[in-house]
């Protein structure tokens, strides 16, 4: 099933971010496509202020995982992008669906073997200027929730 939501500026992508840490489960995978510059650290950032994560998120592309743990409800943050053509067995599947957590995949295509099968897919498309397409693809009982 899917779900549309639009927004028109990186607020309003924030505050469904910050939406989507309350109302998710723990243990959620959400993985986010999108061209680069789509938002998907944006709305990353607004999960993380929903979690009431302190610090500055910024995209884990050359670290490719970066790990906020000391809240009640962890983020795991994974950037796959630089991981394409390359051997996944590094030990992310140890934080995938991290049991009291959420954990968001950007670049999920690129470790695609790794990934749940009650996966949340959003995928970010940019509508020009601060427009965004949200298409959110999950079960009924996760999308009854958004």
């Amino acid at each position: 099933m899917e779900k549309v939501i639009l927004t028109s500026n990186k607020e309003e992508t924030m505050r469904l971010g910050a939406y989507l840490a309350k109302v998710l489960p723990v243990g959620s995978v959400l993985a986010l496509t999108g061209d680069l510059g789509a938002g998907k650290t944006t709305l990353v950032r607004g999960i993380a202020e929903g979690l009431g994560i302190k610090e500055v998120v910024q995209s884990p592309t050359f670290n490719i995982m970066k790990i906020y743990a000391k809240y009640p409800k962890p983020l795991i943050h994974i950037d796959a992008y630089r991981l394409a053509d390359v051997n996944t067995d590094i030990g992310l599947d140890e934080y995938i669906g991290y049991e009291t957590g959420i954990t968001v995949i950007e670049w999920p295509m690129y470790i695609s073997s790794l990934l749940p099968d009650d996966l949340i897919e959003i995928e970010i498309i940019n509508k020009g200027g601060d427009n965004r397409m949200l298409t959110i693809s999950a079960n009924k009982e996760i999308l009854e929730k958004i």
